[in-house]
């Protein structure tokens, strides 16, 4: 195991944060494994899972088990981890400039695509190793002007040329649940089985440009590219990344890290990285739905909520979510009832029991796209 300190760009006199990543196995072994946790800072499942994780992945090297190569960064956000307000967490965006963490990744596909063109063959396994190098002497010459860039700088740079990327998350109260571009469904699906995904959301592009999509979008993007410029160099899918939301906030729990670290170990052991007889794949929970036909909840007045449905219910079209109510109204308290206006999974709602106008209450995932532009909330 070699532990590195990544010392991020000092945003002032006398401050200095660093981000820290665990390796196992060689470093040029096939395949490269990325696992970072809570780049949204408060979502913190999954530091609890690398924690457990680690644990493994030591024992594993030390018996001569790696096959590939793991990548672990267990708190991948240490700028967020220091925000707090009124004792509370913020770790979803900087405080400094509002920017989410997990958004506004750079265009990969873009950086690279001038000087790729020349170095294609017919020859799809050099064709990846020519996009990674591009990408990796791309991501040395980035000079970040600010401290959140330095910290997705370093991010790329650990995980830019990995063949499988995880990125560990959790929502307000969920259950499990994968969010990925379509291109990386087939190799992601034994992660989905061996985690027991009860919804799997599925886009081309979500827009915003987050972490995982920055990583997996360059490779479709190229391959567009390639055909839309009529050239027939072969270009692979190189890297398959997914967000895998961790249940909620609150689930910060041994068993469920346990468990979910175990899920990554044999999806670890499924692909090759680590040796080990291969495990049984369980039935797939649920079939993959649109994130394009995903139904945000809104309630449009204000008040106390009080759910009527848990998250992981199987809701049809007009059954009630939450009531919402004002107790100060006239006469008698009012309750505005949200309904699902989707039939689909209660796949999270929101912690909050006051909500304000037009706030969130929750997420179905539906089965037939409905919704364009960007996919993804604030």
């Amino acid at each position: 195991m070699t532990r590195t300190e990544h010392p991020l760009l000092s945003p002032s006199l006398g401050s200095c944060k660093q981000l820290v990543s665990f390796g196992f196995g060689d470093p040029q072994a096939r395949p490269k494994v990325y696992i970072q946790a809570s780049l949204h800072a408060e979502e913190l499942p999954g530091m609890l899972v690398a924690h457990h994780l680690r644990g493994w992945l030591e024992a594993a090297e030390a018996a001569g088990h790696l096959r590939g190569h793991v990548v672990l960064v267990p708190a991948a956000n240490p700028i967020g981890l220091n925000q707090r307000l009124d004792h509370k967490p913020m770790g979803r965006f900087e405080l400094d400039t509002g920017e989410n963490f997990n958004r506004h990744y750079p265009d990969l596909a873009q950086a690279v695509w001038e000087p790729l063109q020349p170095l294609l063959t017919d020859d799809p396994a050099r064709n990846v190793q020519a996009v990674r190098q591009l990408t990796a002497a791309w991501l040395d010459a980035w000079q970040p002007a600010t401290e959140l860039q330095s910290l997705r700088r370093h991010l790329l740079k650990l995980a830019h040329d990995a063949d499988l990327v995880l990125d560990l998350h959790c929502d307000w109260e969920a259950v499990m649940h994968l969010y990925a571009e379509q291109a990386c469904w087939p190799p992601l699906e034994p992660l989905a089985r061996l985690l027991g995904a009860q919804a799997v959301l599925l886009a081309k592009d979500s827009g915003g440009g987050p972490f995982d999509e920055c990583l997996s979008g360059q490779w479709w993007q190229l391959a567009d590219r390639l055909k839309a410029a009529g050239l027939n160099h072969p270009l692979p899918q190189g890297c398959a990344s997914t967000t895998v939301e961790l249940r909620g906030e609150a689930d910060v729990l041994h068993e469920h890290a346990t468990r979910d670290a175990q899920a990554l170990q044999a999806f670890l052991v499924h692909v090759g990285a680590v040796a080990g007889d291969a495990p049984a794949l369980p039935p797939l929970p649920c079939r993959p739905t649109p994130l394009a036909g995903s139904e945000t909840l809104h309630t449009p007045v204000p008040g106390v909520v009080a759910y009527r449905a848990k998250a992981g219910d199987r809701l049809a079209v007009g059954d009630p979510v939450a009531d919402v109510i004002d107790p100060t109204a006239p006469g008698q308290s009012r309750v505005h009832t949200v309904r699902a206006g989707v039939a689909g999974v209660l796949y999270a709602r929101v912690s909050s029991r006051y909500a304000v106008a037009g706030a969130e209450i929750g997420k179905i995932a539906g089965e037939h796209a409905f919704r364009t532009g960007p996919l993804l909330g604030a």
